[in-house]
């Protein structure tokens, strides 16, 4: 990748949100928005490597982006006599409350976490707004095919228009009940930078858990009492914590238990189990903790540990037990079925999973999980198509890389 090219695309990770954010705000339209900001990469694109890299880049794609957008509506307003729209173009008049976060991306997340939408639409449509993720790389994400999420991308956005959602932060009464969604989103977000699902992208997209990080700490600045914030926070540090190690030199991704532990975050370590021992203490009250908080928790024993063999893996099950009756998902049955091996052995462990295979067939962890237990127990024939499926499945080339190897080693 030459100097431009990697300009490019640093660039996009870091402007990317704010240039559609930036955009929304002014011409109150997602789709214009959108297209405007791809138009600017675009341009970039065809400049840069001539022109070189302007010196502030976000500046200059966010000014060439409202060019792009302000064409646009100039267009349709010759085509269409819309005049409500071009209108915003030159609108002096004061804009309307913000909310409690001035934030012009924590602004774009509550508006593509509407509840007007549906689950699966918010979390696709922030990844893209908000993320910067491409549609190819958000149907490998949902597993479904371009084309389909291309079609949900456009129908949010022309709900957004259609209800006129408005683009700001809560206030400060709806604020509790809007934020669970938001939560939801925000993980998503954070797991798609720290393990991304697109073969075309790094392991690791750093801007992506930074992003989610960010926003969450403004939530929690707003809710410092509501503790499935804290606990996201908390969770999405221990997790952060440890990406220094989890992908090798040479692109493999390194399990929990070959990380050098020496290479973590010792400073986000400490935040984290800062925010733990809070909610711990917030439980001894009598509050009971919800899923993030206990995810948290599961996070700070292994950081606590200073080698595998010293985690303390009977309360890591236990966990897990208090995790499964709020929220019984295959997911959490699978990771579950982790820390059972660990206690019980891998046959036991491999029954737990073995239940899982109709509702996680589609899912590479499923498979690369029974592979390793299949290992564990000697039986290599079958580890080995374990893994060849997992492999299969996976989207992320370094644990693409990390799978490959393991099913290489064996006999």
């Amino acid at each position: 990748m030459s100097d431009i090219e990697e300009a490019i695309t640093l660039a996009h990770h870091a402007e990317w949100a704010r240039v559609i954010a930036a955009l929304t705000r002014r011409f109150g339209d997602l789709d214009i928005a959108e297209e405007a900001a791809a138009e600017a990469f675009a341009t970039a694109v065809e400049r840069w490597p001539a022109d070189g890299v302007p010196p502030n880049p976000g500046a200059w794609l966010t000014t060439t982006a409202n060019r792009k957008a302000i064409d646009r509506i100039r267009r349709e307003n010759k085509r269409d006599d819309k005049h409500k729209e071009a209108q915003m173009v030159y609108d002096d008049d004061p804009p309307e409350p913000v909310g409690a976060i001035d934030d012009d991306r924590l602004r774009l997340i509550f508006t593509c976490c509407h509840p007007a939408l549906a689950m699966e639409t918010r979390v696709a449509l922030t990844l893209r707004m908000v993320g910067g993720l491409t549609v190819p790389e958000l149907a490998r994400a949902f597993l479904v095919a371009e084309t389909a999420m291309g079609r949900r991308i456009t129908r949010a956005k022309a709900k957004i228009k259609a209800a006129r959602i408005p683009y700001r932060v809560p206030s400060a009464e709806d604020l509790p009940a809007r934020v669970t969604g938001v939560l939801a989103v925000l993980y998503l977000v954070f797991n798609e930078g720290y393990l991304a699902t697109g073969p075309d992208t790094g392991p690791v997209r750093p801007g992506l858990t930074a992003e989610a990080i960010r926003l969450t700490r403004l939530i929690r600045a707003l809710l410092p009492g509501d503790g499935e914030v804290a606990g996201l926070l908390a969770l999405m540090l221990l997790t952060e914590a440890r990406r220094p190690a989890r992908v090798s030199t040479g692109g493999e991704l390194v399990s929990l238990a070959e990380q050098d532990r020496g290479a973590w975050d010792a400073a986000l370590i400490a935040e984290g189990h800062r925010l733990v021992r809070e909610r711990l203490a917030a439980a001894a009250a009598g509050i009971a903790p919800g899923r993030y908080q206990i995810l948290a928790a599961i996070n700070a024993v292994h950081t606590s540990a200073r080698d595998m063999r010293d985690t303390d893996w009977s309360q890591v099950l236990a966990l897990y037990d208090q995790l499964v009756r709020l929220d019984p998902s295959p997911i959490i049955a699978l990771n579950r079925a982790i820390a059972v091996a660990e206690l019980d052995g891998p046959e036991v462990a491999l029954a737990a999973v073995d239940h899982l295979e109709d509702q996680l067939a589609g899912y590479h962890a499923y498979h690369a999980t029974r592979a390793d237990l299949l290992r564990r127990l000697g039986r290599s024939r079958q580890s080995r198509a374990a893994y060849d499926k997992a492999i299969e499945l996976a989207g992320n080339t370094a644990e693409t890389a990390y799978l490959t190897r393991r099913r290489d080693q064996l006999r």
